[in-house]
């Protein structure tokens, strides 16, 4: 046993007594207890193969219930297929549960809607979304989800801020148990991820079997179970959450009753002639565009000339091409196949007849298009 643990945290220095005793768990059914795992590495000398890791500090506030105020940020991650990858998550403060997740090939807008739309959907509005500076988070089409759905944006001070220290030690989670497992290219140790639906899945199943089950050390109550006992809770129709998160611009309209957006001209109501107008749109299809008046609905833009369906920012994923797995313990695959297994025991799957809804996991893929709502 300890010559597997010895291999295993040899293999990859990162991993903590900690995970290592979890790895051995997970393949064998038993492992020693994390002290004496400690233990042996100091006796070996293993502990000196890890880098040190800087302290960080973090508040001591808490939200009074679930849902008062999440706490969203971005992860860098691992390379897939040479490409980076980042995690956008959002992070309930009362209950340190994770309300919302995604990982894409991008920092920007779209990634961004991807990890919060379906939380919203799912976990409820937040009275409060407190974020960094970061330019997804400062976008306007935020600003106008927000103020839509009724949540108080509140941005963090330049420099180091204050109070984010809970996603700060999710995200140091997050490295210590799941990156941590993923190889870092061809040959090295670890999972190899063929590709961004193979990461999410395998994250998603991470965090509903290993951490939303874990007692957290602050709240002595673990995460999923707390955040539950507040519900249940209001989540938004389906029409307002697609109000919320189509994007718009302001045009003046010109003499010929034309709008134009991004090399794209569009014929409107000639009573609009001279004025300054909202057009609001799905940022994946630039052919539909509602015009509003000072908040009131004022027609449809008709296509006039099209010169681009999508807006500059709206870029989908780019599956990479699979690489080569490799051998070895798969940590990962082991909590992917025990998250499956109790799914399985929860879905009647004979009642779901000859025409099953398709798989949740496509619902948002980054390569599809977001759903639009002409009306």
């Amino acid at each position: 046993m300890f010559e597997l643990a010895a291999a295993l945290k040899k293999e990859n220095p990162s991993r903590s007594a900690a995970q290592v005793r979890r790895i051995l768990h997970a393949q064998l059914g038993w492992a020693p207890n994390e002290t004496t795992l400690q233990r042996m590495f100091v006796r070996t000398g293993l502990t000196a193969l890890r880098a040190p890791v800087e302290p960080a500090v973090f508040g001591r506030f808490e939200a009074g219930r679930p849902n008062e105020i999440w706490t969203g940020d971005a992860l860098h991650g691992p390379r897939i297929g040479g490409r980076k990858t980042y995690l956008f998550a959002f992070l309930d403060d009362h209950s340190r549960a994770i309300v919302g997740h995604r990982w894409g090939f991008a920092e920007d807008t779209v990634r961004l809607a991807a990890a919060l739309r379906p939380a919203l959907a799912a976990r409820g509005v937040p009275d409060y979304v407190y974020v960094d500076n970061g330019s997804a988070f400062v976008d306007s089409w935020l600003l106008r989800a927000g103020a839509k759905l009724g949540i108080k944006l509140v941005h963090s001070a330049p420099g180091r801020p204050q109070g984010r220290g809970k996603i700060e030690r999710f995200f140091r989670t997050v490295n210590g148990e799941f990156v941590v497992e993923i190889a870092a290219g061809d040959g090295e140790p670890g999972r190899q991820v063929s590709d961004l639906a193979e990461m999410n899945r395998l994250f998603t199943a991470w965090v509903e079997t290993v951490y939303h089950r874990r007692v957290h050390s602050e709240t002595a109550a673990a995460p999923l179970p707390r955040w539950l006992d507040g519900g249940p809770y209001p989540v938004p129709a389906p029409a307002d959450l697609a109000e919320a998160f189509r994007w718009s611009e302001h045009r003046t309209v010109s003499k010929t009753a034309l709008v134009s957006l991004h090399g794209n001209r569009y014929q409107v109501n000639p009573g609009l002639v001279g004025r300054k107008v909202e057009l609001v749109f799905d940022p994946f299809d630039l052919t539909f565009l509602r015009v509003r008046l000072d908040g009131s609905d004022a027609g449809t833009a008709l296509p006039f000339q099209i010169s681009r369906h999508s807006h500059p920012k709206a870029k989908p994923e780019i599956p990479a091409e699979p690489p080569k797995p490799t051998t070895g313990i798969d940590y990962l695959g082991l909590i992917d196949s025990t998250h499956t297994a109790e799914l399985a025991t929860k879905v009647n799957y004979a009642a779901l007849g000859a025409n099953p809804p398709e798989p949740a996991a496509l619902e948002l893929d980054l390569g599809l298009e977001l759903p639009a709502d002409p009306a």
